[in-house]
């Protein structure tokens, strides 16, 4: 798109579509960037169906929890929040009033939902989606199956990027309990659940 091209649209639509997500362990079948290629395939598609402009994928978001293996790349959560709101304003400036945010990463969610309350305030609507949180999905996944990189994601990624996956080397593996049924928050890594970083089948 150009920036002739993006006037135009801006005289006519005031939405676009904002793929995030983070660049994080997802076991070793799956690629370090699944969260962010989820969320833009979806937002490419979703942009295809409505004519809504997509934006590039921002890959990186909050996931220090995950530092501990190879590749993991995370930023601050202040900074994170900085970074999506410059860009949501900026969208706000060529007259943007609605955003939809297509979240891959379930780490940044609690940012973005303080950030969507505080941009609703200045007259931007921003609204979250989270692909597994499909109703639907739960008919054909077990609970042990909906974790990270379990066979939920996985099937996901490997559907909308079959070259990215390497199934021979998923693994079955349920996250350790810490505290047990613990009706309390544990601030816990990633490492302190799972050795493979997996979280379930």
């Amino acid at each position: 798109m150009t920036y002739e091209e993006a006037r135009n649209y801006f005289k006519e639509k005031d939405l676009a579509i904002l793929p995030i997500g983070s660049v994080e362990q997802h076991g070793k079948q799956n690629p370090l960037g699944t969260d962010y290629l989820i969320a833009y395939r979806l937002a490419l598609e979703a942009a295809k169906k409505t004519e809504i402009i997509t934006l590039p994928p921002i890959p990186f978001g909050i996931s220090s929890h995950h530092r501990h293996f190879p590749g993991t790349i995370y930023i601050s959560e202040a900074h994170f929040k900085d970074y999506v709101r410059d860009v949501c304003l900026s969208l706000k400036r060529h007259g943007v009033r609605k955003i939809l945010v297509i979240n891959g990463h379930g780490g940044n969610l609690c940012s973005l939902m303080s950030l969507a309350r505080e941009l609703k305030r200045e007259g931007l609507l921003v609204i979250i989606f989270q692909w597994w949180t499909i109703p639907e999905l739960a008919q054909y996944f077990k609970e042990s199956e909906r974790g990270h990189a379990a066979a939920m994601e996985t099937s996901l990624v490997a559907f909308l990027y079959p070259d990215l996956v390497n199934l021979e080397k998923a693994v079955d593996e349920q996250p350790r309990s810490i505290l047990g049924n613990l009706p309390v928050y544990f601030p816990g890594d990633t490492k302190d659940y799972t050795v493979s970083g997996v979280f379930g089948v």
